[in-house]
């Protein structure tokens, strides 16, 4: 078996891994991709776990990303080698047909938030629900929003400059990593990246990462926008790449995991811990401290979702643990 952190590349066998096989299911399946993370082959195994340690914990990326028969064999494979390192698995954003794996392997497995989808093919802003977002539309777009889909490479210093006006209303927040896009590298040609304008001023972008599987499309993941500007700048944005990704074809637009949110008594599986349950629902109601979930789902649900899409953390042990839940975030940079 090997272990090897690498700089992702286009022909990567991550990326293969992930429009292939039944785990690529993971609308963030992309996020695999990003600089920096480690990937986990065994020779002869159909598939890959990528995943970044931090401190005691590896923190892997969704489940493996494998063909049915090697699926198995990778996770066992894996979590002997990071017991082997001396250290402790978590995983992050699986799927509740991986969440039932890991718990089967005696993981104690949470529901941790949810991600969300639209169906395009019968999308429409028209309807009573969509005034409120169609007024905020209206008024950036009297304000002078200017909207195009740009190369990356073009706007490198624009979005630079949004994205230092951004941090810094956020009182020098850290750039977030791992379970948030990237943009630029080896993999830019697949995401896809739209910028606003006013009076030729970069104001505004959003970049979406392609979703592969079943409900196939693009996942609105990395946006930004300049504190002072025009109210509705990230909806003109969004509503205008929905326009043309419906005229292309496309049937889903995802808009990506949010911790603490969508949680269900339904969605949990036998063995999950009734504290670590408890502790989701707090952060959801007084957790924006950590991250802003409530802000988050409130954006999300102005575009009506049609799917919720449940998803889970493991850790490897009979009961969950509060530092390997926090090693999450720091793998992210949140702290």
């Amino acid at each position: 078996m090997t272990a090897t952190t690498t700089e992702t590349v286009s022909d990567s066998p991550v990326l293969d891994a992930i429009r292939t096989h039944t785990a690529s299911e993971n609308p963030s399946s992309f996020l695999t991709l990003n600089s920096g993370n480690s990937i986990f082959t065994v020779p002869g195994a159909d598939g890959v776990v990528v995943y970044r340690r931090t401190g005691r914990y590896a923190v892997q990326l969704g489940g493996p990303f494998a063909a049915e028969g090697d699926y198995g064999t990778l996770l066992d494979a894996f979590r002997s080698h990071v017991r082997a390192e001396g250290r402790t698995l978590v995983g992050v954003q699986l799927q509740r047909a991986d969440a039932e794996r890991y718990a089967q392997l005696g993981f104690t497995v949470n529901q941790v938030g949810a991600s969300w989808a639209v169906g395009l093919a019968e999308f429409t802003l028209r309807g009573t629900k969509f005034m409120q977002l169609r007024n905020k539309i209206s008024r950036a777009v009297r304000n002078g929003l200017v909207i195009q889909e740009v190369d990356a490479a073009d706007v490198r210093d624009a979005i630079a400059a949004i994205d230092q006006a951004w941090l810094g209303s956020k009182g020098g927040a850290q750039q977030l990593e791992f379970l948030v896009g990237q943009i630029g590298g080896a993999v830019q040609a697949h995401r896809r990246l739209f910028v606003g304008t006013i009076d030729g001023a970069p104001v505004a972008y959003i970049s979406y990462s392609p979703v592969y599987g079943s409900r196939a499309g693009w996942m609105h993941d990395l946006s930004r926008r300049i504190p002072e500007g025009s109210p509705g700048l990230m909806e003109a944005i969004n509503a205008h790449a929905i326009e043309v990704f419906r005229a292309e074809g496309v049937e889903w637009l995802h808009f990506g995991f949010t911790p603490f949110t969508g949680l269900d008594a339904s969605h949990e599986l036998d063995g999950h811990s009734p504290a670590f349950q408890w502790l989701m629902h707090a952060l959801w109601a007084e957790g924006a401290a950590l991250y802003p979930a409530q802000t988050q789902l409130s954006y999300k649900q102005k575009w009506a979702p049609d799917v919720l899409i449940p998803e889970y953390v493991a850790f490897d042990g009979p009961q969950a643990s509060l530092p390997g839940f926090a090693h999450i975030f720091r793998a992210c940079n949140a702290f």
